[in-house]
């Protein structure tokens, strides 16, 4: 049946293990959660083999698939299959291979599916039957009138209680990020004394997670959100940063966009690239998606205006670069990362 990742993760604690999992949808963190879930409860089963398998091109071989399923377990009476799955679509081939261990699911497997996107569209005989199967969860972003119930619950599962008023600042705080919202839960807990959390105490308690810092500008970037990222500019100058500062991580997301998209333009793994780039699973999506809004090239031409933000920045512009202003720059800059039509923007650049 379909459930939402959360009301899977309590009804594993209710039933034994189905033979299959479908968790997918555009809200990392959620999917991220709910298939630790999974796997926390194949380990409690004594699943201890695990196998992971990332179908992250149309090149992926299902017959791998098939091959695992129907492979002897060499250590366990019981296997977890972990399929990596980030378009959440498998295709005409993946599809049978998912419908045929739907029909005959073997007693020492149990699959997982995770997937970083999911629509009405993604559906089909295949989900269908893992949700007769198994458990179909869709991670959906929240709306912004479900994030203070989210808020207040995730509060109570970490033995926390807050008014609405305190909730209500944390949700404002933390701007729909949910990542940010569950760190900032998370150093609660820590800090909390077993009271109730007032509006005044969540002030005093909770660092401003939505205050304009470079970690949230870049995913304000990568994430396609340009006006955010125009908002947060103002803030940081506002709070007197200086854009050097920022540079040395910018440049760094940046290189670290443009490894992945030469990757995928030749082809290769990215799933392989994301590990060597030491991208944790719950930050792919970000990268995914923007690699969808820029080839490769245009991605390398970020990282040469960079360097070229960074050199106005710290006066130190070329013989025959004009001089700008270092802030314009870095906006344009940032605001053509989130913008598919970039490379337009930067051409457009102002320079006085």
């Amino acid at each position: 049946m379909e459930l939402t990742p959360e009301r899977l993760i309590a009804q594993l604690d209710n039933e034994p293990l189905r033979p299959v999992y479908l968790i997918a949808g555009p809200e990392p963190l959620r999917v991220l959660e709910a298939a630790d879930a999974v796997r926390a409860r194949a380990r409690d089963e004594g699943v201890a083999e695990r196998e992971v398998l990332d179908a992250d091109g149309r090149d992926f071989d299902w017959g791998r698939l098939t091959g695992s399923l129907g492979a002897m377990s060499l250590f366990a009476s019981r296997r977890l299959i972990d399929l990596r799955l980030p378009s959440a679509k498998p295709g005409k081939d993946g599809a049978e291979a998912i419908l045929d261990f739907c029909a005959h699911p073997p007693d020492d497997v149990v699959l997982l599916i995770t997937g970083e996107d999911w629509s009405r569209q993604h559906g089909g005989k295949w989900s269908e039957a893992v949700a007769k199967t198994g458990h179909h969860a869709i991670a959906w972003t929240l709306k912004p009138h479900e994030l203070p119930d989210w808020v207040e619950r995730r509060l109570r599962s970490r033995g926390l209680r807050a008014d609405r008023d305190a909730v209500e600042r944390l949700v404002e705080r933390v701007e729909g990020n949910l990542l940010a919202a569950a760190q900032e839960i998370d150093k609660l807990a820590l800090l909390g004394d077993g009271t109730a959390i007032d509006l005044a105490r969540m002030e005093a308690y909770v660092a401003d997670a939505a205050r304009f810092d470079v970690f949230r500008l870049v995913d304000a970037a990568l994430n396609g959100q340009p006006a955010l990222v125009v908002r947060m500019l103002h803030g940081l100058r506002a709070e007197g940063e200086a854009v050097p500062a920022l540079m040395g991580m910018l440049v760094m997301e940046l290189q670290r966009a443009a490894a992945l998209a030469r990757a995928q333009a030749r082809g290769g793994n990215l799933a392989a690239e994301f590990k060597a780039q030491r991208v944790w699973d719950a930050k792919q999506a970000v990268y995914r998606r923007a690699l969808q809004r820029h080839d490769a090239a245009r991605w390398e031409r970020f990282v040469i205006e960079a360097g070229r933000v960074d050199r106005i920045a710290k006066g130190r512009a070329r013989p025959g670069e004009e001089p700008a202003d270092a802030w314009l720059a870095l906006e344009r800059l940032l605001v053509a990362v989130a913008e598919s039509r970039g490379a337009r923007l930067l051409a457009g650049r102002a320079t006085g």
